[in-house]
């Protein structure tokens, strides 16, 4: 994938920062009815994304009623979501749902801090160890990852988390998510991750008393 759809890609994976957001200023409870909401509109969706019959097949039943100007940004829409997606996601379940899922379990069974901070880890970290590490990346791992893109997570990771849970909790929880992030856990990263930094900072809550 080139930088600019990278870009494009992790500009959109940003919008996950709204959970967090949402926890913030008003709880828990509506925090897991937005989840819960979006992710029901995605997995709605999701068979139109994979389906091209489908899709097309609601295309030409829209171009029988909607003006022309209305098709082409239907069609730009299209080839802007084509060029994010990523080629193990075409025909298989989309990176957002497994945010949803993540977020839903990370803001339902962890402490407030906790969750806040995985999640805003998560999206914020990922996004800049990807960009960093396409744009910076000089020395590279087999498995393509890079000691730049590494390290702006594992940073990005002490920045967001220091001030929720203590510099201590911080350094596990960035680890555990830079781990993580480096070795894409499946079933998705954008499910490990979240789940990496909150269980790691749970368990070290607990140790450190």
């Amino acid at each position: 994938m080139s930088i600019k759809s990278e870009l494009k890609r992790k500009a959109l994976h940003l919008t996950g920062l709204l959970v967090p957001l949402v926890y913030v200023l008003f709880g828990q409870d509506v925090t897991l009815v937005f989840v819960g909401v979006s992710f029901a509109v995605f997995v709605a969706l999701e068979p139109f994304r994979v389906i091209e019959e489908w899709r097309d097949s609601i295309k030409r039943r829209l171009g029988i009623y909607a003006p022309p100007e209305v098709m082409e940004r239907i069609e730009r829409l299209e080839t802007h979501i084509n060029d994010i997606t990523r080629e193990h996601e075409r025909n298989r379940v989309a990176a957002h749902i497994y945010f949803a899922t993540a977020s839903f379990a990370v803001v339902y069974f962890f402490p407030k801090s906790v969750a806040i901070g995985s999640i805003a880890l998560a999206t914020l970290g990922d996004a800049l160890a990807a960009i960093i590490g396409k744009t910076l990346g000089r020395h590279r791992f087999s498995n393509g990852k890079s000691v730049e893109g590494s390290l702006a997570y594992f940073l990005t990771g002490l920045a967001i988390l220091t001030p929720l849970v203590g510099l201590p909790l911080a350094l596990v929880g960035s680890l555990a998510g830079t781990i993580a992030e480096f070795y894409n856990l499946p079933p998705d990263d954008n499910f490990s991750n979240q789940l990496a930094v909150a269980i790691a900072l749970y368990l070290a809550s607990l140790l450190h008393g």
